[in-house]
C-alpha cells in the first residue's frame, strides 16, 4: 500500500509519516512544500515536493498512491480552502482510492471559528468527489494550548474570552495514532471524533496546569474586545487575531464540549490526560 501525506514536515504530519514508517507494508510518500534534508524522515519514506498552491506538482505526488492522509493546510482561512481544493482535485485526477482527512470537532459551516467552517467546506468537497473518505476530527490540541497556559504560568492568570465554555483537549500524538489507523484502514466514510478522556471549562485547565506545574494560575474570562485590544497591543498578526478570537466564540458556544472513545476504537490506546501531559512539562 502506498500512502502519501500532506504537512509531513509539520508536527502532527511528521507523526503520521513515522508510525506509518514502522509497517512494512506500507510504503510512506512524504509531501511537503520545500525539501528537506534526507535525515529529516526515515529511510524507508519517499520525500515529493509539493506546495499545497502547485497543482501539477500535487498530481506528481500522488501518481501511484493507494491513500493519501489530508492534514490540513494554514494561514488565512481563503487560502486554506483553496489548498484544499487543489488536492481533491489532484486525488481525483490520480485516482487515489481512499483520503483520510484530518478535521475538527467543530466542523460546521455555521460556526464562528474560520478554520471550522473550512473543515465542514473540506469535508462537503470530499464527499462530492467520490472519493470514498474517513474523517478523523481533532479536538484542540494540548500543545496549541499550551501557549496560552505558559503565559498564564508566568503571570498566575489564564486571560481569555471563553466564558464557561469547556473544552476536551487531546494531546498531537493521540491525534496522529488515530489518522495512521484511518490510513491503513478502509474507508469508513464518516467522522470520527478524536478528544481527551474529559472535557473542562477554562477555571478546571487552569486548575489543572497549577496542579501539573506547581503554580498558581487562575482562569478571568475577559470580553471579546477586552482581548483582541491587548492581544493587539501585543503585536500579534490581525488574521490570528481574528483566527483567535473566533476560536474562542465557538469556544463560548460549547462546540468543543465533546469526550469520543472513537480514538481508542481506531488506536487500542486511551488518550492523554491533560494532567499527565503538564506533569510531563515541568
Amino acid at each position: 500500500m502506498r500512502i502519501a501525506v500532506t504537512g509531513a514536515a509539520g508536527g502532527l504530519g511528521g507523526r503520521v509519516v513515522g508510525l506509518l514508517a514502522e509497517r512494512a507494508d506500507v510504503d510512506v510518500v512524504a509531501m511537503t512544500r520545500r525539501g528537506l534534508p534526507a535525515e529529516a524522515f526515515p529511510a524507508r519514506v519517499s520525500v515529493a515536493v509539493a506546495d499545497y498552491a502547485d497543482p501539477p506538482a500535487l498530481r506528481a505526488a500522488l501518481k501511484g498512491v493507494d491513500t493519501l492522509v489530508l492534514v490540513s493546510s494554514d494561514g488565512p482561512d481563503a487560502r486554506m480552502l483553496m489548498h484544499h481544493r487543489n488536492l481533491v482535485a489532484a486525488a481525483i485526477a490520480e485516482g487515489v482510492g481512499h483520503v483520510a482527512a484530518l478535521s475538527s470537532v467543530d466542523a460546521d459551516t455555521a460556526s464562528p471559528f474560520c478554520y471550522a467552517v473550512v473543515n465542514g467546506l473540506t469535508e462537503e468537497l470530499l464527499l462530492a468527489s467520490g472519493i470514498p473518505c474517513s474523517f478523523a476530527r481533532a479536538s484542540l490540541y494540548m500543545e496549541f494550548f499550551r501557549g496560552w497556559l505558559v503565559t498564564a504560568r508566568t503571570t498566575g492568570l489564564l486571560r481569555l474570552p471563553a466564558g464557561d465554555g469547556r473544552v476536551s483537549l487531546v494531546a498531537r500524538d493521540d491525534v496522529a495514532r488515530a489518522l495512521a489507523a484511518l490510513a491503513v484502514g478502509e474507508p469508513t466514510g464518516r467522522h470520527h471524533d478524536i478528544t481527551g478522556p474529559e472535557s473542562a471549562d477554562l477555571a478546571g485547565i487552569a486548575a489543572a496546569a497549577a496542579e501539573g506545574w506547581e503554580t498558581p494560575v487562575a482562569y478571568v474570562d475577559v470580553p471579546d474586545r477586552t482581548y483582541c485590544a491587548e492581544t493587539a497591543a501585543e503585536g500579534l498578526d490581525p488574521w490570528w487575531l481574528y483566527a483567535f478570537s473566533s476560536l474562542f466564540a465557538s469556544v463560548r458556544e460549547q462546540r468543543w464540549d465533546l469526550v469520543s472513545d472513537d480514538g481508542v476504537r481506531l488506536t487500542g490506546r486511551s488518550p492523554l490526560a491533560l494532567r499527565a501531559f503538564l506533569s510531563a512539562d515541568r
